[in-house]
């Protein structure tokens, strides 16, 4: 493990392989280890830079303070590349972190060679809208706080199942290897920091704001807001390539390393 001092905080990250960088950035819950399954395929062609923002592990955070925002952690990331050499830099972000990295596309186009996102998490504003006939999908923020609420309780295990299986199923909590619920655990308080981390919505002002050569990246298996957000952005994304990682859900590459690895690395290599 290593660090770099952004914003008056140690970023730890893990480093691994030769070749071009590759700033990878996890979602919630999670933490540099998140891309552990695919760090394997990923290094074969780049020297892979796994982060874990602020206040994740390892971290062990306590909830107090103010610093839990999404701009904060944008303009972490954003101090975080500016020391990686060579630049520019790919940048791949899931989830949460995909949004991080859309944001830091956007404000700082300068930074990058291309963007990946694999299943971007947010909500769309009322400016892009959603195909015709797409089911309505509750917002994932409901059930965030409702596993605040749990947490706030002393109820960890409960709030985790609750929020991974609003996403990837019933009775989805039990399939997940103790190693990535051990990891989702270690990071459970930063949920408390999240409920209020002021996140805007995508807009199509935003989208179209996008310069950096972008893939979108889909499980073929999710379900609900995240299987739509990706779609919808990609339509308005100049140039903007696709791709679905067959029977896999919204942690693709932990169940799909090998698809998902061969997926990120033709991109890149165009």
């Amino acid at each position: 493990m290593q660090t770099f001092h952004v914003n008056g905080y140690d970023m730890a990250y893990l480093e691994v392989g030769e070749g071009p960088p590759l700033v990878c950035v996890h979602g919630t819950l999670g933490d540099f280890r998140t891309w552990y399954s695919v760090l394997g395929p990923l290094s074969k062609s780049h020297r892979v830079i796994s982060v874990s923002l602020r206040h994740f592990f390892p971290e062990h955070w306590d909830a107090i303070g103010d610093d839990y925002k999404m701009a904060q952690h944008v303009a972490d990331v954003i101090a975080f590349i500016e020391q990686v050499r060579p630049a520019p830099v790919d940048l791949m972000g899931h989830s949460r972190g995909g949004h991080i990295a859309f944001r830091v596309a956007q404000a700082r186009p300068d930074l990058l060679r291309k963007l990946v996102l694999a299943e971007p998490g947010g909500d769309l504003d009322a400016s892009l809208s959603v195909p015709e006939g797409t089911p309505a999908h509750p917002p994932l923020a409901a059930r965030t706080a409702r596993s605040v609420e749990m947490i706030r309780a002393g109820d960890i295990e409960g709030a985790l199942q609750h929020f991974y299986e609003g996403i990837e199923g019933d009775g989805s909590w039990r399939r997940v290897p103790a190693a990535a619920k051990q990891q989702l655990r270690d990071n459970a308080v930063t949920f408390l920091g999240q409920i209020n981390e002021q996140r805007r919505p995508y807009t199509l002002a935003d989208a179209q704001a996008i310069r950096t050569p972008t893939l979108l990246i889909g499980g073929g298996a999710t379900t609900g807001s995240l299987s739509v957000m990706w779609r919808v952005l990609a339509e308005h994304i100049a140039g903007a390539k696709t791709a679905v990682i067959a029977n896999a859900g919204h942690w693709m590459f932990e169940q799909a390393p090998l698809e998902y690895g061969e997926v990120v690395n033709r991109f890149l290599a165009e």
